[in-house]
């Protein structure tokens, strides 16, 4: 066994997607950077993301409000990441933490807005890699292994926009 792992899966969602899960998103989010712009910024000096954030100090607080509007959409995946799925084309990733941030914005022109949510998930055993994929499993499995019992496994492909972001080899 190669040890505990939990993955992460940063999805970026701007103004081309075309599922209806990120289109909600994408609107809710720039509606409340939108929203929440004006408030920090009443005369309307800064126009973009950056600006508000390089000169009002509370724009900070822009990532996590827009991860409050969002919150609702996030619940719809039942802490399950989107994307990516197993070998036999089942999403099967759980998660139950995520960061959104806002990596641009524009309070005139919505198709520059861009988000990324990284979604991490639970703890995984990962047993072993076969090609371009890993064998996991759910939660520490390791003395199920090392006894020998069968365990419930996914086989997923290592995609573009998932890493492992956390790994323990000793086992508990």
């Amino acid at each position: 066994m190669q040890g505990i792992i939990r993955l992460c899966y940063r999805k970026i969602i701007d103004h081309s997607v075309t599922e209806a899960w990120d289109r909600a998103v994408f609107d809710a989010t720039h509606m409340e950077f939108y929203m929440q712009a004006q408030r920090l910024d009443p005369t309307g000096k800064y126009t973009t993301f950056k600006e508000l954030y390089d000169n009002i100090p509370d724009a900070q607080h822009l990532h996590y409000l827009a991860s409050s509007a969002a919150m609702g959409y996030i619940k719809l995946l039942n802490d399950i990441i989107p994307d990516i799925k197993n070998q036999l084309g089942e999403l099967c990733l759980p998660f139950h933490d995520f960061k959104l941030e806002i990596l641009q914005s524009h309070l005139e022109h919505k198709s520059f807005h861009k988000i990324s949510i990284s979604f991490f998930s639970d703890p995984l055993s990962w047993i072993n890699t076969v090609g371009e994929r890993i064998l996991i499993s759910k939660g520490d499995r390791s003395e199920s292994l090392r006894s020998g019992l069968e365990i419930d496994t996914d086989l997923i492909a290592i995609v573009p926009k998932l890493s492992i972001s956390h790994y323990c080899s000793s086992f508990s």
